[in-house]
């Protein structure tokens, strides 16, 4: 009886376990841009005559830091609306540039539409494609015959997250994945569990085929009918 009740107690602790990661997460992502802006909009206060240097770079980045807080409450937030290719270009726009990460979608069949639920699970698909090429690459998308979505990754270091099959493939896993701490480590790890959560949770697939080299990353098939 007190294993079920502990057992009972943890479920009901998960999700505020993953509110306080993703506000670590959040925290994290948003800090850097946001300290480059103030320092930008500080420098232009105190010498309005580096205005030149200031004010583009104030410009570039405020850009930059409103196209990542919309892929992440698109992707994160739940308000995800249903996205045709261009727009799907559009947010991956919002992707981190600093490791050097290109998005091809040119393999998506142009009349593809994904729904709500269908466009937030290839949106975080995305995020930890591009997460999953730390010495950079590219990060594809492509129709298969069946009108699923196909991800790959490609670059010097491109590989999926450890553990990430078995998230797929156990939705407690995933949770698991959140339960040892909460600390920064894990916010910067939290990608591979909450796609697979959101997974299980849209009734949609994800699952990881064979690669097609020894040493390419699988490809990651995202079936759009619902499981």
């Amino acid at each position: 009886m007190t294993g079920k009740i502990e057992q009972g107690a943890a479920a009901k602790a998960r999700p505020l376990q993953l509110a306080e990661v993703l506000a670590i997460r959040l925290c994290h992502d948003l800090s850097g841009p946001l300290g480059t802006l103030m320092g930008a909009l500080e420098l232009l206060v105190d010498d309005p005559e580096t205005a030149a240097e200031a004010v583009p770079l104030a410009s570039e980045v405020s850009t930059a830091l409103g196209k990542r807080l919309r892929l992440m409450r698109a992707a994160w937030g739940g308000a995800t609306p249903p996205l045709g290719v261009s727009e799907l270009a559009a947010m991956a726009e919002g992707l981190p540039q600093g490791r050097r990460v290109g998005v091809d979608l040119s393999g998506l069949d142009p009349a593809l539409r994904l729904p709500p639920a269908a466009a937030r699970l290839t949106l975080n698909v995305l995020m930890l494609a591009a997460e999953s090429l730390p010495g950079g690459g590219v990060a594809a998308l492509s129709s298969d015959p069946r009108g699923d979505v196909l991800a790959t990754i490609a670059g010097p270091r491109a590989a999926w997250p450890a553990g990430f099959a078995a998230f797929l493939a156990d939705e407690a896993q995933a949770w698991g994945a959140l339960d040892a701490t909460r600390d920064l480590e894990v916010s910067r790890g939290l990608q591979a569990p909450l796609t697979a959560l959101i997974a299980h949770a849209s009734g949609l697939r994800l699952s990881l085929l064979m690669a097609p080299a020894a040493e390419a990353a699988p490809p990651l098939l995202l079936r759009l009918a619902e499981a």
